[in-house]
């Protein structure tokens, strides 16, 4: 069977080298050649909760041929119209797409490659990109062995490319099939608008947002959002890590006191991680904030549920992507603050 990831950064970079440490046949595809020529000549190199050093096969898209059976997809969905139309020559009608992707991207991947073709998953452990070659495991080595991946087919089936698909990616860690994908893709959704989204808007890591008095508020604002968009959608949100996120959802302003044990024991385990989408700006390129809380603001209008949190997380952050800078640690906040005065 031959595989292969497409976006050798931060996760691709991991789920290529354990993939390969288990002995699976797996070519790791990167545009930036810098990053390839290091992976093909020093393996790719593990850091953070756990060390390791693997070799692996790396190339650049120009370099590819032939056909793929399975495709994991690890870009960021801002590049998903370059890289699947080039994609398209090297698939046929039998091979399947697995995107693992922020977002809700199946219907923009379906959209390119065919929908018979797709398939999607929820990563569930963080990781920072560190230099070519070298990516940072920063979610605990228990996330890894408990809830490195979710994956389903779009119409909630277990099929037997789903299962491989398993399969294949429990060489990286747990791998669990779910019948119900688009709920698992709200709840990695709001897992990303609440502490990438704030971490990306007020430049610090998720453990400073989870550990910040008003930081967590706000956080906790963003999920109502998120989870009353998601059932105004008629979504029922899956279970990850073994969490009902439904239970995230408030009463009042003043329920965010009861959540904050909830918050703690998902959240305690990637407290070192820093949002891509910070990387992102820290490096003066465009983020996913449009296919995150951005996401989250575009399905809240259409069912008529006001986002105003997700909105200014949104705001924050394009803002920065403008000026080209990156706020300093929790100066956003008092952004957050003049919304809650005008709200309440």
């Amino acid at each position: 069977m031959r595989v292969a990831v497409i976006g050798a950064g931060s996760i691709g970079t991991i789920v290529g080298a354990l993939i390969a440490k288990k002995g699976g046949e797996i070519e790791l595809i990167d545009s930036f050649v810098e990053n390839v020529n290091a992976l093909n000549r020093n393996g790719a190199v593990i850091t953070g909760a756990i060390e390791e050093c693997v070799a692996v096969k790396a190339m650049t898209p120009e370099e590819m041929t032939g056909i793929y059976d399975l495709v994991f997809l690890t870009t960021k969905q801002i590049s998903n119209e370059e890289v699947l139309t080039h994609l398209v020559q090297f698939i046929d009608k039998n091979s399947t797409v697995c995107t693992l992707q922020n977002g809700i991207p199946e219907e923009s991947v379906a959209r390119i490659i065919g929908k018979e073709r797709t398939v999607g998953g929820a990563v569930g452990f963080g990781a920072t990109w560190k230099g070519p070659g070298i990516s940072e495991l920063t979610s605990s080595k228990k996330v890894m062995e408990q809830y490195a991946f979710d994956v389903g087919e779009i119409d909630g089936s277990i099929t037997p490319r789903i299962k491989k698909v398993q399969d294949i990616l429990s060489k990286v860690g747990c791998t669990t099939v779910l019948d119900n994908l688009m709920g698992l893709r709200w709840s990695k959704l709001l897992m990303n608008a609440t502490f990438s989204g704030m971490s990306a808007a007020l430049g610090c890591t998720f453990g400073d947002v989870l550990n910040h008095d008003e930081g967590i508020k706000y956080v906790a604002y963003i999920a109502d959002e998120t989870i009353k968009t998601a059932k105004a959608c008629g979504i029922e949100l899956a279970k990850m890590q073994g969490k009902d996120f439904l239970e995230l959802e408030l009463e009042s302003n003043s329920d965010v006191v009861n959540k904050l044990a909830f918050y703690h024991e998902v959240w305690d385990q990637h407290s070192l991680l820093k949002a891509s989408m910070l990387q992102d700006l820290e490096k003066q390129r465009k983020t996913e904030i449009d296919y995150i809380n951005g996401c989250v603001c575009k399905k809240g209008r259409e069912v008529g549920i006001a986002t105003p949190y997700n909105d200014m997380v949104v705001a924050i952050v394009k803002t920065e992507e403008a000026n080209g800078s990156v706020n300093a640690k929790m100066a956003a906040l008092e952004q957050f603050r003049v919304l809650e005065r005008r709200i309440l």
